[in-house]
């Protein structure tokens, strides 16, 4: 085969963009020269790479493989450069990290703090659900990873950088809002709130569950923090959710803890990646920035 690593990026904008005209663009080449580009590249593996149906690109298992072989060579190029740059005292390139959504409350702060330490590094922030995330993992499309509950079946570097307390919450004027302490069995009649299932807060929920030998007796699903917080303070119901997503004037005014036995349900945040991977120079500096200022988050 006759591949240019060129070629290979533009394979790659397009597997990852899923439109010819958008790796086009990223590649800064015309749509008609990146349509040629990519029929050269077909006819070198000499197999279909994909199928184009109702405007909507799909790969194909041969178009899939390369894909993952042009993210392992564009991925081990990119940290080679960042090698280099590091021996001569910059630092430059980009960094990828992935995070489940209830991270979204305090790691773009954290990301904040490293840009101004290192203004010539390009982000990329991908903001998922836990599934989302995972399959990145899977598919090994980022430097590094942030979730609650890492997958069991796979062999990583794993390191728990912050506690992720988890409370039970309800409407602020709720019967149970002035009790002192409550069993689990106080809420058996209450409708929870929750998120959707394989979330990692759902998984801490139903194994706080499990232990207490508690099962509610109506359950409503929903997607987000977001929406919870608000279906909660319109007494739709309870819910337990992670105390990074509530901000201090929401239990002001429309929503309050519910000093339950056994809350704060133990949960924590894990920074991983493949332990096979060799992260690049820049992600091990986020990977220490992300611990240190992560150790100052847990003093305030």
């Amino acid at each position: 085969m006759n591949i240019t690593f060129r070629q290979l990026r533009l394979f790659l904008a397009t597997a990852e963009t899923g439109s010819v005209t958008s790796a086009a663009r990223a590649m800064h080449v015309t749509q008609p020269t990146a349509s040629m580009q990519l029929r050269e590249i077909t006819e070198s593996v000499g197999m279909p790479l994909y199928d184009i149906i109702g405007r909507k690109l799909y790969l194909t298992d041969a178009g899939q493989q390369l894909a993952r072989t042009a993210r392992a060579i564009v991925g081990e190029w990119e940290s080679f450069e960042q090698g280099i740059h590091a021996m001569q005292g910059l630092t430059q390139g980009r960094l990828r990290v992935a995070v489940v959504s209830t991270a979204k409350y305090f790691v773009p702060r954290l990301l904040g703090s490293f840009c101004e330490l290192h203004p010539d590094i390009d982000i990329s922030l991908e903001v998922l659900n836990r599934d989302g995330v995972v399959q990145r993992l899977r598919d090994n499309r980022d430097d590094l990873y942030v979730m609650t509950t890492p997958p069991g079946d796979m062999d990583l570097e794993d390191q728990v950088f912050l506690a992720n307390p988890l409370l039970l919450i309800a409407a602020k004027n709720h019967p149970l809002s002035g009790r002192k302490r409550l069993p689990l069995s106080a809420l058996q009649d209450e409708r929870f709130l929750l998120r959707e299932t394989g979330s990692g807060t759902r998984l801490a929920t139903d194994r706080f569950f499990a232990s207490e030998q508690f099962e509610p007796s109506s359950r409503l699903e929903l997607g987000s923090n977001e929406a919870i917080k608000e279906a909660v303070a319109g007494h739709l119901g309870v819910a337990v959710i992670s105390k990074h997503a509530l901000k201090e004037v929401e239990l002001a005014q429309e929503l309050c803890v519910l000093p339950v036995s056994g809350s704060p349900i133990r949960s924590q945040w894990h920074l991983v990646y493949p332990k096979a991977k060799q992260i690049s120079p820049i992600a091990q500096i986020f990977q220490t920035h992300l611990v240190q200022q992560a150790k100052l988050w847990a003093k305030n």
